[in-house]
């Protein structure tokens, strides 16, 4: 179940009253890059914004790394929202491991065991797809060359591991391949 884009957008509201940052235009940019790159590939436009919009929603509860993807996840479902849930899940992961993720591992045990077990359950679809590409399009202050945003957050975290990179190189050419342009024709 979704949210309506109204809902979605107070709920967004809602998370920057209770954490304000840089997420906020963050997320923004990467629902609009999302709607556009669906509208372009046979997506739902309105679902592709919505799971953009709130896929870093767990950020309302404060700064956290892995944290927020638990929080995302959890407070998601505890509103019924299972389908943006599960994007809030699998945004951070290219494939259903934590291997990839870059960041601190700053989760209870119980939070890191409820990631592990439903990223094993999830066979990723093309919304997971991408908001993954999205998510490495977006900066907070608009669309990014996803290369440079790659390069950025290797700069902030110390690294970037291979796989990732070369996963979020095929995810770009998978949709561009699927609307027929170029992203970045897309998404400027």
């Amino acid at each position: 179940m979704l949210p309506t884009r109204k809902e979605a957008e107070e709920l967004l509201i809602d998370g920057l009253k209770d954490n304000p940052g840089p997420w906020g235009n963050h997320s923004r940019i990467a629902a609009m890059c999302a709607e556009k790159i669906a509208s372009n590939c046979d997506l739902n436009p309105e679902k592709a914004y919505i799971v953009g919009l709130l896929h870093d929603i767990g950020r309302k509860f404060g700064v956290r790394h892995l944290g927020h993807v638990s929080d995302g996840y959890s407070y998601m479902m505890k509103l019924g929202y299972d389908e943006v849930a599960r994007i809030c899940l699998t945004h951070s992961f290219h494939d259903n491991t934590l291997e990839g993720y870059i960041g601190k591992f700053d989760t209870s045990e119980e939070e890191l065991k409820l990631i592990n077990d439903k990223l094993k359950d999830i066979e990723y679809d093309d919304y997971d797809k991408l908001i993954q590409l999205c998510d490495a399009l977006s900066g907070s202050e608009g669309v990014l060359n996803m290369e440079d945003r790659m390069n950025d957050v290797k700069r902030r975290y110390g690294s970037y591991p291979q796989d990732k990179w070369d996963s979020n190189i095929r995810l770009k050419k998978y949709f561009e391949d699927k609307c027929g342009k170029d992203i970045y024709d897309i998404v400027m």
